[in-house]
């Protein structure tokens, strides 16, 4: 197994973003699915930091309890009210009104806030099959269906972009916690190839694979970022950056790299650890103008 290229900020200047644009239907629409009566705040974070990486509509989608608040909350966002399931998570009778909301789509981010696997298959079992032209990112306990169909994302136009953290990488590959730990670069690997997805998986250092077989890994980052919240902002960056243009494999690694560097500006300046994922997006801006040319 090769080495994986290490990311710095040489490679991503020689590996530049598509241009943002002057307007924001030039930079894309995101739709963002998810969210929960009991975990709102996730749509709120990947909203926002979908917008910063430069993303330039933003259209939620999540359930009916809770979709007044998001509309105030995130005052730049359609925020469309769906059924909720008892559990508190969208019930996947919404997946006709998501559809719809998608075909304007860019790029798709389904998962954040969901809180139980079997809602997180089933509504993503009613979206996913009809999305073909769109970028989709999956994160969080949206890849429980994955988990249940590692075939599922094949008939995408592009990879899709899994985002998930060691021990969620561990459950969709079937394997022990501790192999994954030990090896993590090969578990993104194999998920990647057995999925023909772009994989991002989070921890002390980032792993990124294609379905190629092609391999980064970012190690900018620090223990704060290891707190509520943090891989929905980075599910959003990612989003984000799909949306204006930037290919998966890409928008996988600029995002590993904008997430992990926001929060070592942040440790610099709050301390390592206290500060907020909701502080984190306000920082992307700043990185991914130092970064252009």
């Amino acid at each position: 197994m090769a080495e994986p290229v290490h990311v710095t900020r040489s490679l991503l200047r020689d590996w530049q973003l598509p241009q943002p644009g002057s307007s924001k239907q030039a930079r894309g629409t995101v739709l963002m699915v998810g969210g929960s009566a009991s975990v709102p705040g996730a749509m709120v974070l990947a909203g926002e930091a979908s917008l910063r990486a430069g993303g330039g509509k933003l259209q939620v989608a999540t359930t009916d309890s809770v979709a007044c608040q998001l509309a105030v909350l995130i005052p730049e966002a359609l925020v469309s009210r769906t059924p909720e399931v008892p559990s508190g998570d969208i019930a996947p009778g919404a997946g006709d009104e998501i559809v719809a909301l998608a075909e304007a789509a860019g790029a798709v981010l389904l998962g954040p806030g969901v809180t139980r696997p079997d809602a997180a298959v089933a509504l993503l079992a009613a979206v996913v099959p009809r999305l073909s032209h769109q970028a989709v990112v999956i994160d969080a306990l949206g890849s429980a269906y994955v988990t249940a169909d590692h075939e599922c994302l094949r008939h995408l136009d592009s990879p899709a972009v899994l985002t998930v953290n060691p021990g969620e990488l561990a459950h969709t590959l079937g394997r022990d916690p501790d192999e994954v730990h030990e090896d993590p670069l090969g578990a993104t690997l194999e998920l990647a190839a057995t999925t023909r997805a772009v994989v991002l998986c989070g921890g002390s250092g980032k792993h990124v694979a294609t379905p190629d077989g092609r391999a980064w890994l970012v190690t900018e980052g620090c223990p704060g970022l290891g707190v509520s919240g943090s891989g929905d902002v980075q599910a959003g960056i990612v989003t984000g950056l799909l949306a204006r243009g930037a290919e998966p494999a890409q928008a996988a690694v600029w995002g590993a790299w904008l997430h992990g560097r926001s929060g070592e500006v942040l440790a610099d300046s709050v301390g390592p650890v206290g500060f907020l994922s909701r502080e984190l997006p306000a920082v992307v801006p700043r990185l991914l103008s130092e970064l252009s040319r």
